[in-house]
């Protein structure tokens, strides 16, 4: 169960079964017959789970619990239809959740930042910081919470950043009150959401997105009802192109949770991926991974094609060098007038014409330097930076993390991939450019790091895509006192940009298997 409901595959827990065999489950009397058992009061209420607000990732991790450590017997459907009901009845509306959605797209190399250091240091030593922020509760279920810790965790006093201070004095006089404040149950945001009206899923998406080491795509998202009786349940289909000339085909299935939150799992070119997506009316935004390894994955936005307002989401690639003609793909919805590119910039001819791309051969006078939307008819949006030299970049993400794996162990590899975002100099000032190809390598981070030969241990670079492969898990006898194949790396990317040779520098840390994975980090 914990390979299987871990956070790489949390979309699939989500989103897989029979929709038919969860819409014939009675959720009333399944949570009076598996629920009331330990959690109904004297007025035959369930205060405990009634006075707390989750994601599905949250509501499941809940539940798992249950059954791991107090034997609650559940079905694969019954869980998946429990989880549903109360995400879709005590869920977090979209702007509760905002915040921390990165946790949700397993985006691994978020940087977490809170105002309160006290909070930081409190909760996010151990867990995200997001895991809290993804969560509602009464004042009583907040300090109920530090208790449980306690419990459940009673090392944690005398762990780092635990043993120096009074640490449940502190998480019940100061943090369970602030928590109170800051994430209460009872937030406005939740009843408003409750009463507004749900868009529509069910149609035709113009979808686009960016998998770094791959580039840019786009496609068409096909999404159909699976039957009356199987609410919130659809079938998807997806047939597109990447940049590069090759096909995307895919098909597969979603589930919607609390009237907005999109948890997918689609097979695309033979690998399965995971959609963790957010609708917002006739557009939906997100991420969509690999499922077993979640560290591989796209961002992604889309458009409804049918009965949606026109939109450009995209213009694939990002950017125009002046003198010089490019093909250009303008993704979005309602792409049926004519093509508006900003002054200075001419569209030569036009390629390809469908409802949700428009591809255009377009060249680029000096006059346009600098960042522009595009719009064609009455669909304006997307990004297009017209430059004549760069002037800098740098490599994305700035901090990343691999982890070993494999060598006959159960944890696979975790890789790290790696972008050059350029920049270039106008007349309003350095406007952002887009991800450019360059040449990328790995060195010493430190003097530490050469020392202890970290280069030769800790994994190899692809110098043409950025995709960092880390070294085998285990002990290696090759390394001083046999340690791992850890290492702490400098990674640099070179390119060329107005005929001078423009590098930058990031950092990566090749550290050990992460065996504990829930759905929210």
């Amino acid at each position: 169960m914990a390979r299987t409901l871990g956070g790489a595959l949390a979309a699939f827990a989500l989103a897989s079964g029979s929709a038919q065999a969860q819409g014939r489950i009675n959720i009333p009397n399944l949570m009076a017959e598996r629920c009331s058992i330990c959690h109904t009061d004297d007025l035959g209420r369930l205060p405990r789970i009634q006075a707390q607000r989750k994601t599905p990732e949250g509501w499941l991790m809940t539940v798992v619990r249950m059954q791991r450590m107090h034997k609650l017997n559940l079905t694969d459907d019954e869980r998946r239809a429990l989880v549903k009901h109360l995400a879709d009845t005590q869920g977090l509306a979209p702007m509760e959740s905002a915040a921390a959605r990165y946790a949700l797209e397993r985006r691994l190399n978020t940087v977490e930042s809170f105002k309160s250091e006290q909070f930081t240091q409190m909760c996010a030593r151990c867990h995200s910081g997001a895991r809290v922020v993804l969560q509602r509760r009464t004042a009583t279920e907040w300090e109920r919470l530090v208790h449980f810790h306690l419990a459940q965790f009673p090392t944690l006093e005398y762990q780092a950043l635990g043993r120096d201070r009074g640490w449940l004095r502190l998480a019940l006089d100061e943090i369970a009150p602030a928590l109170a404040k800051d994430y209460a149950y009872g937030d406005d945001a939740w009843q408003k959401w409750k009463q507004s009206a749900r868009a529509p899923v069910a149609g035709q998406w113009s979808l686009s997105g960016h998998l770094p080491g791959k580039g840019d795509f786009n496609a068409t998202m096909s999404v159909t009802t699976k039957g009356k009786d199987a609410r919130d349940h659809y079938a998807l289909t997806l047939d597109g192109r990447y940049a590069d000339g090759e096909k995307l085909i895919g098909r597969g299935a979603a589930v919607i949770y609390t009237g907005y939150e999109w948890r997918g799992k689609v097979e695309i070119n033979g690998v399965e991926m995971r959609q963790v997506f957010a609708i917002d009316g006739d557009t939906l935004k997100g991420r969509m991974f690999v499922a077993d390894h979640d560290e591989i994955g796209a961002d992604v936005a889309a458009a409804r094609l049918d009965g949606g307002a026109g939109r450009i989401l995209a213009v694939q690639p990002s950017y125009l060098k002046i003198g010089e003609k490019a093909r250009l793909t303008i993704v979005g919805s309602g792409l049926d007038g004519e093509i508006a590119f900003p002054a200075g910039v001419k569209a030569l001819k036009i390629i390809e014409r469908a409802p949700g791309r428009v591809v255009v051969e377009a060249l680029a006078g000096r006059r346009a330097l600098g960042t522009h939307t595009v719009r064609v008819g009455s669909a304006e949006g997307g990004e297009l930076a017209v430059f004549d030299k760069l002037a800098r970049i740098e490599v994305t993400p700035p901090y990343a993390i691999a982890r070993v794996g494999g060598n006959g162990g159960d944890a696979p590899k975790v890789e790290a991939r790696f972008e050059a975002l350029a920049w270039a100099n106008g007349p309003q000032g350095e406007y952002k450019v887009g991800f450019v190809p360059a040449k990328w390598s790995v060195s010493p981070f430190n003097e530490d790091a050469k020392r202890d030969r970290d280069l030769a241990f800790a994994g190899v670079i692809e110098a043409g895509s950025g995709v960092f492969t880390p070294n085998n898990a285990g002990p290696n006898p090759l390394r001083h006192l046999m340690t791992n194949n850890a290492g702490n790396l400098a990674v640099i990317a070179e390119t060329t940009g107005g005929g001078k040779k423009l590098s930058a520098r990031g950092q990566l840390i090749v550290t050990v298997q992460r065996w504990v994975d829930p759905p929210i980090p």
